[in-house]
């Protein structure tokens, strides 16, 4: 009798943890996140625009006559299209991807594509993880988006071999948004971990653009290869802030009040320090790029800007209650915001009538400043007792 009297109260004592919890997460900012990273530059950003709508081109049956072509076009020469396979190339394996030779920028550029809402293949692929069930290099990883990424390495490797060792001054470029996100930024560790396979690139030749990333690698590894691997995040898109099982996320659509209470439980159980200490939680990869574009409770756009860091702690683990959660996670709206913040940045580069050769020293300074903060943000993981933090070899 006296326990079935403390149900009521129980119940009143949880109904009013969810509702300050939710009223908490109405006054959380995504912009509060990166208000304390640098600004990004056009030179370490122009490219992104670009790589989102090679991704875009993959889901066009003949890029020739397109169908979602984006404003401007996709720019692309379909004769540089090296590959393109889809789910029943791969047997659902993996997300449609392909290889483009992209001679104007002298890139090596190979694009997977996101989750297909009608493929089941794709769900599985996604949801083929347990917390700690696989791991990579010292870390813990996503056990279906590394299976998909070996598949892609172990096909692709003799011809990308080829390529990187024909131009040898090209950049070998992984880029993918959503679930291929997760799929380039594990096949970019196999890249780097097997160079022999790849006629011994330099590590400095290889980089990895993640769009709209989901959480796939642990912190150490998240940190260790942020010197390749960059993350693009469009102000509140829900995918790298989902820090719940993506299991436990898509069984919870149906019922969103109780997806609300795993996050609330959790938010509210979980020490920061104690989630930097877990070994087998997943983060957003690499060097994160904040695109902002709104600020709270008002109307109209902001002046968007791009901040950038490495961050250790604060790597997007609030959930940002927004009507922005998904269509800040559309790869079209990305692309449109991209552009835009890039014809800002431009533009205030050009009010500031920066001299070319200032320029070019600036690009040459930023690579310094970039490596100088990847290796504090290794100090700081290893200060903060991150498992398995160490240097890249």
């Amino acid at each position: 009798m006296s326990v079935a009297c403390c149900i009521p109260f129980v119940e009143c004592v949880s109904c009013l943890a969810c509702v300050r919890w939710v009223w908490k997460k109405y006054l959380y900012t995504s912009g509060r996140e990166s208000e304390n990273w640098g600004l990004a530059t056009v030179t370490e950003f122009e490219l992104v625009p670009r790589l989102c709508k090679y991704i875009l081109s993959l889901y066009e049956d003949d890029i020739d006559n397109p169908l979602w072509s984006p404003p401007g076009g996709y720019a692309m020469n379909s004769d540089c299209i090296l590959l393109k396979k889809d789910h029943a190339i791969s047997n659902g394996r993996v997300s449609p991807y392909m290889l483009y030779l992209d001679h104007d920028n002298a890139d090596i550029v190979l694009a997977v594509r996101g989750l297909d809402l009608a493929k089941e293949s794709d769900f599985l692929l996604l949801l083929d993880n347990k917390l700690g069930q696989t791991t990579y290099d010292g870390g813990y990883v996503h056990n279906g988006l590394l299976k998909a990424a070996e598949y892609v390495f172990e096909e692709e490797c003799e011809i990308l071999r080829d390529l990187v060792q024909k131009y040898p001054n090209y950049t070998l470029t992984f880029t993918g948004h959503s679930l291929g996100s997760g799929v380039v930024t594990l096949l970019t560790l196999l890249a780097v971990k097997n160079r022999d396979k790849l006629g011994y690139i330099e590590r400095k030749r290889i980089r990895c653009f993640a769009i709209a990333p989901a959480r796939c690698i642990s912190l150490n590894l998240a940190v260790r290869y942020a010197d390749v691997i960059s993350s693009v995040v469009l102000q509140d898109d829900f995918l790298p802030r989902t820090t719940v099982a993506l299991e436990n996320v898509y069984k919870s659509l149906l019922c969103f009040p109780c997806l609300l209470c795993i996050m609330c439980v959790k938010d509210t159980c979980t020490l920061e320090e104690k989630m930097l200490q877990d070994p087998r939680r997943l983060y957003a990869p690499g060097r994160l790029y904040h695109i902002i574009i709104r600020k709270p409770f008002r109307c109209k756009k902001i002046s968007p800007i791009v901040r950038t860091a490495v961050p250790v702690d604060g790597r997007f683990e609030h959930i940002v209650l927004s009507c922005n959660l998904t269509k800040d996670h559309a790869l079209i709206c990305i692309i449109q915001e991209s552009e835009q913040v890039l014809h800002a940045m431009i533009e205030r580069e050009q009010i500031m009538g920066i001299p070319a050769e200032q320029r070019m020293e600036r690009q040459a300074s930023l690579q310094k400043e970039h490596r100088q903060e990847h290796r504090a943000a290794i100090e700081r993981a290893v200060a903060l007792d991150v498992p398995h933090a160490s240097y890249p070899p």
